[in-house]
């Protein structure tokens, strides 16, 4: 239409200078309805040759052109009229607001496509750095279980595992805590007996005797990491070669998997915190029971009511018996908690247990075991609660029990003698210097106990009565 209109005009605007034009209408080949007209040269008698005017071939060419444009432009406006605009001008109001929340969303995913693009370049990276850690854990572990000390040698692993610069290798464990709980136990002066005499040191005892006294706690070495808030640590009375009475064993025991037994040669090394060897246990064991006894490491494992034998030598568990009806994780523990429901004690006689099951509601039972085969021998049960006492141990037969695990002036309160099936209150004081009292063991090679005070391994001197 608009090139209909073009024509229409350009043939009045000649019509208008005098000269004659002739407009025609008709459909061309196609059907389409066309326009044209002719108008005589005013001043040429004849059409010169078509390529000698270039000038106005280019304008109808543009021309033609436009006209196209304008065209499509107006069919695709939907109208019949030039309602279209040229290109580059303003575009229609109701085109604009679909394209520009077009160009907004487009946008915002660009910006979340880049922020998923670095998120996963974040997390590349730490899975690059686990990998690193776990091929480290391996290998650490590798040469761990690969570092065997030859009997009265000095092995390579015993001289890395000394060198100061790889002690902050042994990481904690994995944290646990059972919830603490404190009893108080009240007895009337009326049923207390009659207390034995305190005494003093003096002339040297021989063999057996009654416990009468109970000196200041003396600190051996500390743990510097959370894993040894509580923990054992112990020699053995009666050792077996290559091990000897001065080699020293220590177990951390804060934590769900708690299997590492460190190996000291001695004490002092044990105070500077270098072990000279590091056993892995085939199972964790549960809580500060632990005892170190002709060779072997007795343990309770964790969440059972068994006790088990681990031969030190060989490295692996020998022996492992039940022991019927002791409660277990926390049933019967001392009054710190800890899951102390299974403790082990060694003295002069040999190897006991100390727990308590539903049918003693709750009173300590003591039972004497086979060392080889952990059979039970053996069983008392006392009239001592379990919940109402800190911590117990064993001298020549008879068990005492210590009165508070965080007072600082506790005492020795009772004691129960297996020869002759009774048992009597006690006052014998007790210094629990650090205020944390999670393990107390009688070592009878020493004649001394050996305590876990609050990150602090420590020995009490004692005094057994004349015999």
């Amino acid at each position: 239409m608009l090139g209909a209109w073009l024509l229409l005009w350009g043939g009045l605007a000649l019509g208008c200078w005098g000269e004659t034009a002739f407009l025609r209408r008709a459909d061309d080949s196609t059907g389409r309805c066309t326009y044209s007209f002719t108008v005589a040269s005013p001043v040429e008698a004849a059409c010169p040759d078509a390529g000698g005017v270039p000038e106005l071939r280019a304008e109808v060419v543009a021309l033609a052109a436009r006209l196209s444009r304008l065209e499509s432009r107006d069919r695709g406006a939907g109208g019949s009229g030039p309602r279209g605009v040229e290109a580059g001008g303003a575009r229609d109001p109701q085109q604009a607001a679909p394209a520009a929340r077009l160009e907004a969303a487009y946008s915002e995913l660009l910006r979340a496509k880049s922020r998923l693009e670095e998120e996963k370049g974040r997390l590349e990276r730490e899975k690059e750095e686990l990998g690193r850690q776990l091929e480290s854990s391996t290998q650490e572990i590798t040469r761990l279980r690969a570092t065997r000390c030859p009997p009265g040698g000095e092995g390579p692993g015993r001289d890395t595992l000394r060198a100061p610069g790889k002690a902050s290798r042994w990481d904690p464990q994995p944290l646990a805590y059972q919830e603490l709980q404190s009893e108080r136990t009240e007895v009337p002066a009326s049923r207390l007996l009659e207390e034995t005499a305190l005494g003093r040191p003096g002339s040297e005892d021989s063999g057996c005797g009654e416990l009468v006294w109970v000196g200041e706690p003396v600190v051996f070495g500390r743990a510097e990491s959370i894993a040894g808030k509580y923990g054992v640590w112990m020699k053995d009375p009666e050792p077996v070669p290559p091990f000897t009475r001065e080699t020293t064993w220590r177990v951390d025991a804060v934590g769900t998997e708690v299997r590492q037994l460190f190996q000291y040669e001695a004490a002092d090394q044990l105070a500077r915190g270098y072990p000279a060897k590091v056993h892995i246990l085939p199972q964790p064991l549960e809580s500060t029971g632990a005892v170190i006894y002709r060779g072997g490491l007795f343990f309770q494992p964790r969440r059972s009511r068994a006790v088990a034998r681990y031969d030190l030598r060989g490295e692996a568990v020998t022996a492992e018996r039940e022991i019927p009806g002791a409660g277990y994780h926390g049933q019967y523990p001392y009054s710190w908690g800890g899951y102390t429901d299974i403790d082990l004690a060694v003295d002069e006689t040999g190897l006991w247990v100390i727990y308590s099951t539903e049918k003693a509601r709750g009173a300590i039972v003591l039972s004497k075991l086979d060392p080889e085969t952990l059979e039970i021998r053996r069983t008392w049960e006392t009239n001592i609660r379990k919940r109402g006492v800190a911590n117990s141990f064993v001298i020549c037969g008879t068990l005492y029990t210590v009165s508070s695990y965080s007072a600082p002036n506790a005492t020795v309160n009772f004691a129960y003698n297996t020869a002759t099936g009774t048992s009597r209150a006690l006052s014998i004081p007790f210094e629990n210097r650090f205020r944390y009292l999670s393990m107390v063991d009688y070592n009878p090679a020493e004649r001394q106990l050996f305590a876990w005070d609050s990150f602090n391994m420590v020995t009490y001197p004692i005094r057994l009565s004349q015999a």
